[in-house]
């Protein structure tokens, strides 16, 4: 039997099962079998290719992602409190928001200014280590999070929990900055500086010394491994291939009949540009990129809503009345709570860990003070962002069509033609320019996982490997590919929470320090610090 799968396996019609069989059978180390084990998750979504798969092992290989797919899936959204109620992996996430908003004294609140001062550069210090800016960090995880979540995602939400879903994302959003600090803070805590000045930081590490810190060296190892483990497949099908494959099909609508092999390989050559050059340059990029990106969409935005301006106190109101009172949804109540939840956490990865490995890039040695910044971005994402975009779904009635395959960016597209025709345009492009920031990001995300694990000797192939998945996003078909990243996605999640709720007393206490040290007037500022090193002239 292996002979004859073997036989299909290696025909030369497909050189990327070739040379997966060749890198397991000479692998002598874990890097070895995990780049082998990478390669084989796209000959998944080659085998949906009609004329392009080879039976035997594909279908084995299917039918393993199939079953891996579908346990965990079973376990991250099994309905707690019945047929309706709210999915296990969304019950995780909203509660460790909850409890940290309580347990640092509802700091999204009250630093929400000094978060803005930090951002303008008030407080920075030259002489800190580290590679990138606050502002650069934070463009850098929003550049992660804002993407076709706010876009698509919200038009899903709209349409299974009603506009009132829209309230329970927004709270979620609050609650979730909160996350946000906890986990940036402490990646910037437990970072490594190397001798180059270079960053090694995220939530592997602190969970290694975190916990370590705390006598749980041992959990805190194996929590760190298993991050890194599901990071790495994470960061390759949805914050990767799909935007790939979304990006493409949004410009098809500028350019049909653009091949979409040489969109993926167009693609797969600018994001290597700036991936090949570390976060320093995907900083650079972003700084640029996300408020670019941002103000673009949101200016379409809020012109349409400037259009139907008598219409948006009604719109606003209709949003309320059916958080508390939703007609026509599954659920009832508990469907609109639980679709405005579970797209907020997904949307802005508040828990997953992701941001806190840009974050700890940044230049300062004030861990709190990053934590800070980073409670801006599920504001930005969520607050800001995606109830811009539900604004808009709303009050031009799109939500309400009776097209049952208008889904997703779709029917916001049709919401943003109703007010002018050539609108699907600049969506489009928002919709390629989010999808493009988010590889960049993710890329950095997995390259920090990949590090953890194998050390930055083996860091090129796993650059190389990231590329390859963009290039296939427009090719290959995608569905158990992504579905499989998206389960990854969710069990980054499970560690990292496990590792801030042990290590939130610990930032409580950092927080408090800093918050004195703050409102005492003890942290002198860029400018005071400038007029401190040059004295009296």
């Amino acid at each position: 039997m292996f002979g004859k799968t073997q036989k299909h396996f290696i025909k030369p019609s497909s050189p990327p099962i070739r040379v997966a069989i060749f890198v397991l059978a000479k692998a002598r180390s874990t890097a070895a079998l995990v780049v082998g084990f990478l390669l084989l998750i796209p000959l998944r979504a080659l085998a949906q290719q009609p004329d392009s798969a080879p039976d035997g092992f594909l279908e084995t290989l299917n039918t393993g992602f199939a079953a891996i797919v579908n346990v965990l899936s079973d376990v991250f959204f099994f309905p707690v409190g019945g047929e309706n109620g709210f999915p296990l992996i969304v019950l995780w996430l909203i509660a460790a928001g909850i409890y940290f908003t309580f347990r640092m004294g509802f700091i999204n609140f009250r630093a929400f200014k000094h978060a803005i001062d930090v951002v303008r550069g008030k407080y920075d210090d030259p002489h800190d280590d580290g590679e990138v800016s606050h502002f650069q960090a934070l463009s850098t995880a929003l550049s992660g999070t804002v993407g076709l979540g706010n876009i698509a995602g919200v038009a899903v939400a709209i349409q299974l929990g009603g506009p009132g879903a829209m309230v329970w994302l927004t709270l979620s959003g609050l609650f979730g900055m909160t996350t946000k600090f906890v986990e940036c803070t402490l990646g910037v805590k437990y970072r490594r500086v190397l001798e180059d000045g270079t960053i090694l930081g995220g939530p592997a590490y602190y969970l290694t010394r975190g916990l370590t810190h705390q006598g749980m060296g041992s959990l805190g190892r194996g929590l760190a491994v298993l991050f890194a483990l599901v990071t790495i497949p994470a960061s390759l099908g949805a914050p990767n291939m799909f935007q790939s494959n979304q990006a493409y099909v949004a410009m098809t609508n500028l350019w049909p009949g653009l091949p979409n092999w040489l969109f993926g390989l167009i693609l797969a050559v600018l994001s290597g540009v700036v991936i090949l050059g570390g976060i320093r340059r995907i900083g650079a990029v972003a700084e640029k990129l996300v408020p670019a990106m941002a103000l673009l969409y949101g200016i379409a935005c809020l012109w349409i809503l400037l259009v139907n301006l008598p219409a948006v106190p009604s719109a606003i109101g209709t949003v309320i009345r059916e958080a508390f009172a939703p007609t026509a949804v599954a659920g009832g109540i508990v469907g609109t709570m639980v679709q405005g939840i579970r797209r907020a956490t997904f949307s802005n990865e508040a828990g997953a860990g992701s941001a806190a490995t840009a974050h700890s890039a940044a230049r300062t040695d004030e861990p709190v003070r990053e934590g800070i910044v980073a409670l801006l971005e599920p504001f930005i994402d969520t607050i800001c962002i995606c109830n811009l975009t539900a604004l808009v779904i709303v009050i031009t009635g799109a939500y309400q069509t009776t097209n049952s395959e208008l889904s997703g960016v779709a029917l916001t597209s049709q919401a943003f033609a109703s007010v002018i025709g050539w609108f699907p345009v600049v969506l489009s492009i928002a919709v390629f320019l989010f999808a493009f920031s988010t590889i960049l990001s993710w890329s950095y995300y997995g390259v920090q996982a990949w590090t953890y694990l194998f050390g930055v000797n083996r860091l090129v192939i796993f650059k190389l490997i990231y590329l390859f998945f963009t290039f296939l996003g427009p090719i290959a078909s995608l569905s158990t590919v992504i579905d499989f990243s998206d389960m990854m996605f969710f069990s980054m999640a499970i560690p990292n929470l496990i590792g801030c709720y042990i290590l939130s007393n610990e930032v409580a206490a950092d927080l408090k320090d800093y918050w004195q040290r703050l409102t005492s007037g003890q942290m002198p500022t860029s400018t005071e610090q400038v007029a401190t090193e040059t004295g009296p002239h």
